[in-house]
């Protein structure tokens, strides 16, 4: 089983969106089974098929089918984080689509495949997703196709438009409210792509910057690391408090036994893969923030302070306070270092 997962920032504004059109952004993330604070973590892993429905969602409470290429042209490729920033600062158009088509797995969602090619005379960028969600794939394409567009403009100049774009699909709802929000017509056929002529490759970047360094940001995991990729998403639940393993198994779309078995293959279980983070989020809250221990403990899905500190103590054999204070003081003391 592959998961395939994103960055929350690769759906844009979607909340400045829908309320800017005075739609429920509360309504969009419940109906997506999803938490709410998810808007304030935009580096936060999600699975490409929950990415899919939050757009899928939003498009449909506001009434707005052209949203995605809102939302992807709005905010433009740089807002994608460092991996937006390395494909704008490219010298040459070519390198900025070859970077891009490089970097996507690795360092901003998995489970979708970007291609770019050149034939009798033109460049074609192709975007399909891998994943086998049902939900919201063509309003993804048109998600991507935005950026793609955007990635084009900022080398060829705003008012450029392609040979030739389009979408998977037989159907697109409200084709013309898209098509004049992406500035080109859409084909309908196997799959999202754009063309143009192959000598614009060559274009160099108007704007040429430096952005070797940016890649600072946590990458996305291998979607086959099932170990991996399923603690993102325990943490991910754990913004919305104690997420159980029927949590887990909804979004995964796998049954109890199923999930259990997955995780017995990987020696282990769902309990002691969410006691495992519950330790780290614990001791890096204790050591990072100056949150009192009881507000730890119900951000952390513990009914009261007292429940948080029997289970603290018995992971570390100290009282979270205790255990605070001397990680905070190994890491002020005049020892550090020696």
């Amino acid at each position: 089983m592959l998961i395939g997962l994103t960055k929350a920032r690769s759906m844009g504004a979607v909340a400045d969106a829908v309320e800017r059109a005075g739609g429920s952004v509360a309504r969009v993330f419940s109906r997506a089974e999803m938490p709410l604070a998810l808007i304030e973590e935009p580096d936060r892993l999600i699975l490409l098929r929950d990415q899919l429905r939050i757009v899928e969602e939003a498009a449909r409470e506001i009434g707005d089918a052209a949203l995605p290429a809102r939302l992807s042209l709005g905010a433009g490729v740089p807002s994608l984080g460092p991996y937006g920033i390395r494909v704008c600062a490219s010298a040459t158009l070519g390198e900025a689509l070859a970077l891009g088509t490089t970097l996507i797995v690795d360092h901003l969602q998995t489970a979708t495949r970007m291609d770019v090619s050149v034939r009798e005379g033109r460049a074609h960028v192709t975007y399909a997703v891998t994943d086998d969600s049902p939900v919201g794939r063509q309003k993804n394409e048109v998600l991507a196709l935005g950026y793609i567009l955007d990635v084009l403009r900022r080398f060829l100049g705003p008012g450029f438009v392609p040979r030739d774009a389009g979408v998977s699909g037989a159907v697109l709802q409200d084709r013309r409210a898209i098509e004049t929000t992406l500035g080109c017509d859409l084909r309908l056929g196997p799959g999202a792509f754009v063309s143009f002529e192959a000598g614009l490759i060559t274009t160099k970047n108007p704007r040429p910057a430096t952005a070797a360094d940016v890649m600072g940001t946590a990458g996305v995991p291998d979607p086959s690391d099932f170990l991996l990729c399923t603690s993102h998403l325990i943490r991910l639940g754990l913004l919305d408090g104690r997420p159980s393993i029927d949590w887990l198994c909804r979004r995964l779309g796998l049954s109890r036994r199923s999930l259990q078995r997955r995780f017995e293959a990987h020696g282990t279980s769902y309990g002691a893969c969410l006691a495992q983070i519950l330790i780290g989020q614990a001791k890096d809250l204790l050591a990072r923030t100056d949150r009192p221990v009881g507000r730890i403990g119900l951000d952390l899905g513990y009914a009261d302070a007292a429940h948080f500190t029997r289970a603290f103590r018995g992971w570390t054999g100290l009282p979270p306070s205790e255990w605070r204070r001397l990680a905070t003081g190994l890491a002020t003391g005049p020892a550090m270092g020696r």
